[in-house]
């Protein structure tokens, strides 16, 4: 616990600390905005709670970088931790009920004296909280109440997982505060990943909360999805002079549902056809030799989204070599490549009921027009519409962000970059 005082200081007198680099990057304008955004959470802490100490924590998005659509067949990923991060300042307050302020929400408390889950809270915040509160008390960690106030710049809706980096940094808090530390980031995912299936009623995977909490490049292998094996990549993603830049073509997710629904169906369906639960217990070989028998019961679109599910699952395993290797140009033509593969056999780049709207399908085509030969684009996350994901290069950057946001309107393009923390207790 430190000073606000004295943390308001050290953050006025230098936003251009160390601390602040690891999490943010080097960019000045970058930092000074910051450094400024901490200073309204510390103020607004002491304000609402009239407390002299506290902690400050980070928690950060994620973006999905390889493996499109494979875990739900327990499959294989590649996601990274994005510097668009959950901030947190946090105090214990000697109570069993949980407070929390964040900007731009209505405040909320949560009595951890009841621990069992509540279906009129859920879809909310309040059941994530409670939900890591019970986890982790069953667990064998402790407890307790505590305030905070949290200021989010991971958005709604943009595929890079708000509710995961919420989840962790409640996580966070909850170990700092009552538990020195000691709760490690993969445990730290698998309470919010519970929580989020137990409490607030949304079946997930593992994916989302592992990045946020691990930080850096990660790979998960779901081949069994009770005991994921994940690993760490080593990668200085900041050495390559790329940005990650994720855009939001403003398409419609009203009604796509079913959309969603059909691949992981249509993957099954195959599998099933093959006397297997999921396609990750078959080859493409075994797939290619049953495909004239396979056409007629599952239909083509199947089989291709098959293919997909074959091809992108093996394509993690090389991009995951070729950043150990620190290849980047041949990581960067699997990001293309896997693209490629979403869009063609995959298919879930645009509905199939609204094929005027392809909003995702044109922002590809001019990241192509530019990038071609010196960066990399795909669809990101979910797909049909929304966001898609680009590595571009330090030169191009300016050309990239004012082409695409000429279409798609200011503020459309979010450049970012891996960092390698997840979610810490933030030592100014």
């Amino acid at each position: 616990m430190k000073n606000i005082t004295t943390l308001l200081a050290k953050i006025t007198e230098s936003y251009n600390n160390s601390a602040f680099k690891k999490l943010y990057g080097n960019d000045p304008d970058v930092l000074e905005r910051q450094a400024q955004r901490y200073n309204v959470v510390l103020n607004k802490f002491k304000e609402t709670y009239h407390g002299e100490e506290t902690a400050i924590f980070s928690s950060p998005g994620r973006s999905e970088i390889g493996g499109n659509h494979t875990d739900h067949n327990h499959g294989r990923v590649l996601a990274g931790a994005v510097n668009l991060d959950n901030i947190a300042a946090a105090a214990k307050n000697n109570s069993n009920v949980i407070h929390i302020f964040s900007l731009g929400y209505p405040p909320f408390e949560v009595d951890i004296s009841e621990l069992n889950p509540d279906k009129n809270e859920y879809y909310s915040s309040a059941s994530l909280v409670r939900g890591i509160s019970s986890r982790m008390k069953a667990l064998g960690y402790s407890i307790g109440g505590f305030n905070a106030v949290i200021d989010g710049e991971v958005p709604k809706g943009s595929g890079l997982s708000s509710s995961a980096s919420f989840e962790v940094l409640i996580g966070s808090i909850i170990s700092c505060l009552f538990n020195d530390g000691k709760l490690d980031p993969i445990t730290n995912a698998i309470i919010g990943q519970y929580a989020e299936n137990n409490f607030f009623g949304k079946p997930c995977g593992l994916m989302d909360q592992t990045a946020c909490a691990v930080g850096g490049f990660i790979t998960i292998d779901f081949e069994d999805p009770s005991m994921p094996i994940v690993k760490k990549v080593n990668f200085d993603f900041a050495s390559t002079g790329f940005s990650l830049v994720i855009t939001d073509t403003g398409g419609n997710h009203a009604d796509l549902n079913d959309e969603y629904a059909s691949i992981p169906a249509e993957m099954k369906s195959v599998a099933k056809e093959l006397d297997v639960k999921v396609l990750r217990e078959v080859t493409l070989e075994q797939i290619v030799d049953a495909v004239p028998a396979l056409r007629e019961k599952t239909g083509d679109r199947a089989l291709l989204r098959a293919f997909h599910f074959q091809g992108d699952n093996q394509r993690v395993v090389r991009q995951v070599e070729a950043l150990e290797q620190n290849d980047f140009p041949t990581f960067l033509q699997l990001v293309i490549d896997s693209g490629n593969s979403s869009f063609m056999y995959n298919q879930n780049v645009f509905p199939v009921n609204n094929v005027k709207e392809q909003g995702v399908s044109l922002a590809l085509a001019l990241s192509e027009m530019i990038l071609k030969g010196q960066g990399a684009w795909r669809v990101h996350g979910g797909g049909f519409a929304g966001t898609i994901q680009a590595f571009v290069p330090q030169h191009l950057l300016v050309k990239y962000i004012s082409t695409l946001e000429h279409i798609f309107g200011e503020g459309a393009c979010k450049k970012l970059f891996i960092r390698n923390s997840g979610s810490v207790k933030v030592e100014l």
